[in-house]
This record gives C-alpha cells, structure tokens and sequence, in this order.
C-alpha cells in the first residue's frame, strides 16, 4: 500500500497531530512538497501533502484563508502539513475553520520535526511500496508462466483472475469466447464480443478500457499477437483500477499468452504445410497415402463425408483470412478437425459434413452478402455436395463449379447441392446466355413485329408439347395446318431443322431465357 496520512500519524518519529479532517487520513500520499508560495497551485500534480510555515500567508485573514485552501483543494492536495513555532506558535483560527470547512486534513507539524524528515519518509514510503509491487509481480509472473506450462491458457487465466481479484477472458482470432476464468464470469464475458471485435479491428498490440456490461466492474481489453492482424485477445474485468502488482500481472499475462500465441501460429503454418500436402494426395486419387501423412493430426476427418470449400478474395481487405479464422476457430470450439489450405489468392477448406466449420462458413458469407456493396468483389466461396476421400476430386472440382456460379451470380456462397438439385435455368441468368437468346430469336421477333405471325408464341407452344400438333394447336387456339405453316417458316427464317434435338433444346432454352423479358 501506498503511503497515507494515517501511516505519516502514526510514525513515531515525526510527532504529527491531527487538527482537521480526521475522516480523510486514509487519502494515498503521492509526495510530500513544501512551498511557501501564496498560490502553490499551479505547481501541484494532485495527491500532495503540501508543507508551509506560512511565511508568506496572513494565516490569520479569514477570507484570504479560505481562498487559499478552497484553491488547495480544487488542485488535488490531500492534506496541508502546517509547522508550529516557526511564524505562528500555533495553527491560526482562520486556517483551522476553513480546512474544517472544506475537509482538507490539517497536521501540525512540531518545530522539531524539519520538512525533510517528512519528505524521506514519505520517499521511503513509496519505494518500499513499489518494491513490493515489483517483487510481487515476480512473483505473480513465475506463478503465471508455471500454470501455463503446467495447464496452458485456462490455468494462467485462473491464476490471473486471483492475482487481480477479478476475472479474466480468452478470445480467439475470431473474436469467440474460449476460456474464463472463474466460470462465474462466462456470461459477462460473452457479453463483450462486440468490443473484442472493435479491439481487433485495430493494429496489434492494442488495449482499451470499457465498463463491464452491468457498468459493475472495469475492463481492460488487451490484444495478443505480433502480426498485423491480432491473433486473440485477453480481458481483465476488476471491481477498481488495477494497482502496480496487479499491472504487472496483466503485462506478464498478455506477454506469456502472445508467446502461446505465436509458438501455436508456427505449429499452425506447419500445419497448413502437411494439410497442403494431404490435399494434393487426395485430389490425386491417393486417399490411403494421404491418410498415412495425416496420421492422427486431423483426426477422423478423412474417414468421414466431409465437404470442400474453395473460395478466392478480392484485392479489397483480407477476407480469406477472416475466413480461415472463422472456419478453425469455429472448428476449435467444437473439438472437431478441419484442414485449411492457402493456395495464393485462393483458400481451400477440407471440413465435416454437418459440422461447425462448414456452418461457420455459410453463416459468415451470410451476413456479407447482407453487408455487401453491388461492385464490391471481395470474397466468393463455392461450396461441394458431400463426399468421400475417394471422391475428394470430384468434391473440389463441385467446389469449384459452384464458385464459377457464385461469380456469375454475384453471390458471396454458393452450394453445389443446390444447383443439383434445383432448376437449371436460374443458370441462364447471364449477360452472355441473354446476348445469345436474343441472337438466336431476333430474327423470329422481327417477323412477328411486322404483324405477319406469332411465330415466337407458336415455336414456344409446340416446343412445351413436345410437337404435338394438335396440342399446341389447341393452346394456341389455331388449326394444326396453321401451326404446321408457321413452324415451317420458323425454319426457313432461321435456316435450321426443328427434327434436330440439339436445334430444339437451344430454342428452348433461349425461350427460358428471355421469357422474363417478355412477359
């Protein structure tokens, strides 16, 4: 503890006495300064014991008292240490009333008792205060890196908590919640992601202060990690500003778990390097050999229908990198494996089916299609069906077709399963498909506008009852011989045979194509 009135009371050598504010002696003693200036105000920081022999002051105007100390007060002074037997064999009624009046402590200081003393004391005070402070932080920190050799992050995170009397957090990359400590804390916790994702926003190292989320405690928000973008962060929730042992704590806390930090982003880069490898294995029909090279580092994601995910990023922000975070952190919380390969300006994902990975996936690319911009080219995923380590090429390839969708599209995902299973033609909404339907009818349209026909209407009707005269005369509400007439000069004018299929099948498709157009 810091020095205080009471302690200076109570040193035996100085032979203090309390005149006024005797409910105030707790107050910390930053320093002891003396000035015999009749306004020292400009000079004070705040938390001073200032001492005066009043050889400047009419201590005996009341008024002028009054000022004095009001002024005194106002800049921060915790007490006024006045020496007796000097200019005045006693403290003045005047500034006896009007340090009683503001609650300014008043200490006699006897003629025996010279400034200095007071000032060493108040000197030795503090130093013995801060060596304390540092040999406690020592201590907090050989505690600290001894629960994380011994029981990682949530082991430092509980010795953390205990060293502040408080509570601490772990954030991952992704800004999830990953560990507390103690668990009463999780919920308070939690609470504070949208802070943590301001936090990270913002180059590493950074820190800030919030209020907790019942403004019941204070919280230090800190980054952790040496990159550019912070690979976790830690917070410290306290019920009052840390002292000097507690900030030693917090600083060996966030030093120990950067450490983590980065010796877990080299094992990871290494990761990436064998998942690299396990990929090409798969993609080149060799599912027992990249099984052999995987061992048990990725668990039993090669046994089981797992999906693949190939997404590329604009030259915008660093949304692969948001997007491998969210896969592996979500991965990471739900204890299961997932394979993330960088290829350049492309990311590969190899995930469980069904599992928090993929889902992390879909949620993140939801919420930036809302938040996207028509021009804006940021980041595409496609997404494959289910599959097998012996269909894994097949897999990717679906990946990939979806993606050359999601592009066209202009979708943030797309999954190949829904292009299976749905219908062919939200696929012809395209520029290039629209310019060669229109090519393909324009001469048909032409004929039509001159009032000569319905040849449009008539191709389509014949084409929906598969050429059934009768039919499709009967939709159209002609004569078969009409309708006869009319595909004939249907194929005059584009000089092509409607007993081809593949001449039907691209009229047909040109007719879907542009039926949006027409009505």
């Amino acid at each position: 503890m810091p020095p205080t009135l009471a302690s200076l009371v109570h040193h035996s050598a100085l032979k203090l006495t309390v005149r006024a504010g005797e409910d105030r002696l707790d107050a910390p003693v930053r320093w002891a300064h003396a000035s015999e200036l009749a306004d020292p105000v400009p000079y004070m920081e705040g938390g001073e014991l200032l001492l005066i022999t009043a050889l400047k002051l009419d201590a005996e105007d009341r008024e002028a008292m009054r000022r004095y100390v009001r002024r005194l007060v106002g800049a921060g002074v915790v007490g006024l240490g006045f020496a007796v037997g000097v200019h005045y064999e006693d403290i003045p009624d005047a500034l006896l009333d009007a340090a009683r009046a503001e609650g300014l402590p008043l200490l006699e200081v006897p003629r025996r008792t010279p400034f200095l003393a007071i000032s060493k004391a108040v000197s030795a005070a503090i130093a013995a205060d801060q060596y304390r402070a540092v040999t406690a932080g020592f201590a907090a920190q050989r505690e600290l890196t001894r629960q994380t050799l011994t029981d990682g992050p949530e082991g430092l995170l509980a010795a953390l908590a205990g060293q502040v009397d408080g509570w601490a957090a772990l954030y991952d990359a992704s800004g999830a919640l990953v560990a507390t400590a103690p668990e009463w804390a999780t919920r308070r916790a939690a609470r504070l992601t949208a802070d943590v994702t301001r936090l990270r926003e913002r180059p590493a190292p950074a820190s800030s202060v919030v209020a907790g989320p019942d403004h019941d405690d204070r919280v230090e928000l800190h980054s952790l990690g040496t990159g550019r973008r912070p690979r976790a962060a830690l917070a410290v929730g306290t019920a009052a500003a840390l002292g000097t042992a507690e900030r030693y704590a917090v600083h060996s806390a966030v030093a120990l778990l950067t450490l983590t930090t980065e010796r877990s982003r080299s094992l990871h880069a290494a990761e990436q390097r064998i998942g690299a490898a396990v990929l090409r294995m798969l993609l080149a029909g060799e599912p027992d050999h990249a099984r052999a090279v995987a061992g048990d580092l990725f668990g039993n994601l090669l046994d089981a229908p797992f999906r693949i995910i190939v997404a590329v990023g604009g030259e915008r922000g660093d949304g692969l990198g948001i997007l491998a975070e969210t896969a592996e952190s979500a991965a990471a919380r739900s204890g299961e494996a997932v394979l993330v390969v960088p290829e350049g300006e492309r990311l590969v994902v190899l995930a469980a089916d069904g599992g928090a990975a993929v889902a992390a996936v879909c949620e993140h690319a939801a919420a930036r299609e809302s938040a996207r911009k028509a021009d804006d080219d940021d980041l595409v995923i496609g997404l494959s069906a289910p599959a097998g380590p012996i269909a894994a090429s097949a897999a990717y390839k679906q990946a990939e077709q979806a993606l050359s969708v999601a592009r066209r599209r202009g979708r943030v995902l797309v999954e190949h399963e829904h292009m299976a299973a749905g219908s062919v033609l939200p696929l012809l909404a395209d520029d290039a498909v629209r310019a060669f339907a229109d090519g393909l009818l324009r001469a048909l349209r032409e004929h039509d506008a001159t009032g000569r026909g319905d040849l449009v209407a008539s191709l389509r009707a014949w084409l929906s009852r598969h050429g059934q005269w009768d039919a499709a005369a009967a939709d159209l509400g002609v004569h078969r011989h009409t309708l006869r007439y009319r595909m004939r000069r249907v194929e005059e004018i584009l000089g092509r045979s409607l007993d081809d299929p593949d001449v039907r099948m691209e009229l047909w498709l040109a007719l879907k194509a542009t039926s949006s157009e027409t009505g």
